[in-house]
């Protein structure tokens, strides 16, 4: 079913050696990242106690989609980069879900993901490329010391004011918190994702967005405890969903920080322009090997090709991050961790008549 992968060397190395001088590391960040990965692995293996060991973030999917990733034809040759150096298509598996660490209610506010793993990626170490985003265009925390601030804080208010002075109050951090959680989303195919941390595209930094193409859906039904993964379902059941796959190009360094991704980068500076077509097609996604499988994908920014390198602190956190999660998630659960090469096994399409 897959390529197995779980050395480093399937990764994006982590240098930017021969590049120019947009990432700024920290002096602390390597401390700061050990202390993280240490804190997030016993807590997933004190959890996987009495369960199968989960993510970190992100545990709750909606659902695990088959999808198609079609580069657009007639790009002009500064789009032409990487994935998108020529016009093709691509297999890919959309993972959608909720951000909170514990499995909760969709009816409460949350980050909504989209995982995005295309296959078959000639000259990616994994044979993949990765593209993780959530419903809103900017994080809540902007580097490694202030993620492992955020790791050790039982109550999440005490990140945002951990003590009585003022000046070490993160206001515009909690903002940003607020902008994700109160963000009203009753389908997963209705929404905008960003990628909120930048990548290279090629020889320029750019951040990446999807957002929904076509008709609207009208499967909204709020009223069940995972509504989320209903009007997926039920949506997906009737007809074929579409994003189109943009990219933002940095145009104006001092408004479009690389290191932290608590700034949004504005449109008005740089549009976001589309480079592929996503297609879901009609398909039912609940068979369980199928929702195993899900579980067992392991996403991470660093899986794809150099010319997207992902750009800055937060993504250098998620590399020792993610692939310390999912090491330890399948060592737990005794699964092999691989990289996906295809669809075909899994993929159970609805028919015109409606039956799969």
């Amino acid at each position: 079913m897959g390529n197995p992968t779980s050395q480093d060397a399937d990764l994006i190395p982590d240098d930017l050696s021969g590049l120019p001088p947009w990432e700024a590391v920290p002096t602390d960040e390597a401390e700061a990242v050990k202390a993280i990965v240490q804190k997030i692995e016993t807590r997933v293996r004190a959890a996987a106690t009495s369960s199968p060991a989960r993510r970190d973030a992100h545990p709750k999917a909606h659902g695990c989609v088959a999808a198609e990733f079609n580069v657009l034809d007639g790009l002009p040759p500064f789009l032409r980069v990487g994935i998108f150096s020529q016009v093709r298509s691509y297999q890919a598996w959309i993972r959608f879900s909720n951000g909170s660490e514990k499995p909760q209610k969709d009816a409460l506010g949350d980050g909504r993901g989209m995982a995005i793993k295309l296959m078959g990626v000639e000259r990616s170490r994994s044979g993949t490329q990765d593209f993780i985003m959530i419903n809103s265009p900017a994080f809540f925390v902007r580097n490694a010391v202030d993620y492992v601030a955020f790791q050790e804080v039982a109550n999440q208010l005490r990140f945002f004011f951990p003590s009585l002075n003022p000046f070490k109050f993160r206001i515009h951090e909690l903002l940003m918190a607020r902008a994700i959680t109160s963000r009203i989303v009753s389908n997963p195919l209705s929404v905008q994702y960003w990628s909120i941390t930048p990548y290279l595209f090629g020889n320029i930094p750019c951040k990446f967005s999807a957002r929904p193409s076509g008709s609207k859906f009208t499967c909204n039904d709020r009223s069940t405890p995972n509504f989320l993964h209903d009007n997926l379902a039920t949506c997906l059941s009737a007809d074929e969903a579409a994003f189109d796959f943009c990219v933002q190009i940095r145009s104006t360094p001092d408004s479009m920080p690389i290191e932290d991704p608590t700034i949004e980068w504005r449109e008005a500076d740089s549009p976001f322009i589309p480079v592929a077509r996503i297609t879901i097609p009609r398909q039912s996604f609940d068979a369980p090997e199928q929702v195993a499988f899900c579980e067992n994908l392991s996403f991470t920014p660093w899986h794809g090709l150099d010319d997207h390198r992902p750009l800055g602190g937060i993504n250098r956190v998620r590399r020792a991050i993610y692939e310390t999660i999912s090491r330890v998630r399948h060592e737990i659960n005794g699964v092999p961790r691989n990289e996906p090469v295809g669809i075909s096994k899994l993929f159970t399409p609805i028919r015109s008549d409606g039956t799969p």
